[in-house]
């Protein structure tokens, strides 16, 4: 079984437009870009254009790759105050003279999209309800449209990045599931990945995970891009894998195409917070 995300994502965009046609809610995205790194573009105009369908606006700030740190945090401060902007992505990664996780550790963390400031990863950590990491909580949806359980399943994440593996650790634990880690100083991979319920592989490293690493009727989750030869490589060798996985996503196509669809979710959900107060 192929775990379509494009086909995921469509379903939920329509709801989420039908919801806030509905509700006539009003919604500000603001994003920030420093510099002018290529991909980062590429993937604010995937977030600009799924916010454009649904009916949320986009106020995007494009600043110079020589703007300050004291530049930047002034604009995060302003942001926060404006009440009119629900939610905010710095996007990453910034010139080197700026401290990435202390300017996006200063986002307000009801308006924190990514869900990466200290107090939605502390809460993410006792286990309440909190602003996951949009690539997180895409993983959760994916598996879960698909009727996949969690609860008691032994899951296997490769990589413990601070965007994906480390925080789906935790979610995925608050879930149920028995977590195994493995990182770059874990020995023996396969013994590891060979006994996964679901496998998740998170570490950029091209066809990491082969045939051989896998259980018969696992489910397999490939996180990981790499750009080889022009060509986009996720971390799964996924011709081969898919002969003997009972569920595996395509790359691209698989969680990508989620974690654009969580920004959504995340600011329905910041929306439905403040106007609860």
């Amino acid at each position: 079984m192929i775990l379509d995300g494009k086909k995921v994502r469509d379903e939920l965009l329509d709801n989420y437009k039908e919801k806030i046609k509905n509700e006539n809610l009003a919604i500000k995205l603001a994003i920030i870009l420093v510099g002018d790194n290529e991909a980062s573009k590429i993937y604010i105009r995937n977030k600009e254009r799924a916010c454009d369908y649904v009916g949320i606006v986009v106020e995007k700030y494009l600043l110079a790759a020589d703007t300050s740190e004291s530049e930047l945090i002034s604009l995060i401060e302003k942001l926060n105050d404006d009440p009119s902007v629900t939610g905010i992505i710095l996007q990453s990664p910034v010139p080197s003279h700026i401290d990435f996780d202390k300017c996006s550790g200063l986002i307000n963390s009801r308006k924190d999209v990514d869900g990466f400031t200290a107090y939605n990863i502390y809460n993410l950590y006792l286990g309440h309800d909190t602003i996951l990491p949009c690539t997180v909580k895409g993983i959760i949806k994916l598996i879960e449209y698909y009727n996949i359980p969690i609860a008691g399943a032994n899951v296997v994440i490769v990589g413990r990045g601070n965007i994906v593996g480390h925080p789906l650790s935790l979610a995925l634990l608050n879930m149920d599931a028995t977590v195994t880690v493995a990182h770059s100083k874990t020995k023996n991979l396969a013994n590891l990945t060979k006994n996964a319920d679901i496998l998740i592989s998170a570490t950029g490293h091209p066809h990491l995970i082969k045939k051989d690493m896998v259980k018969d009727g696992a489910v397999v989750i490939d996180v990981g891009v790499s750009r080889v030869d022009g060509h986009i490589l996720g971390d799964v060798d996924f011709e081969f894998v898919k002969e003997i996985a009972y569920a595996i996503t395509p790359n691209p196509g698989g969680v990508g195409p989620m974690t654009v669809a969580m920004i959504i979710d995340n600011l329905l959900m910041m929306k439905g917070r403040e106007n609860n107060g």
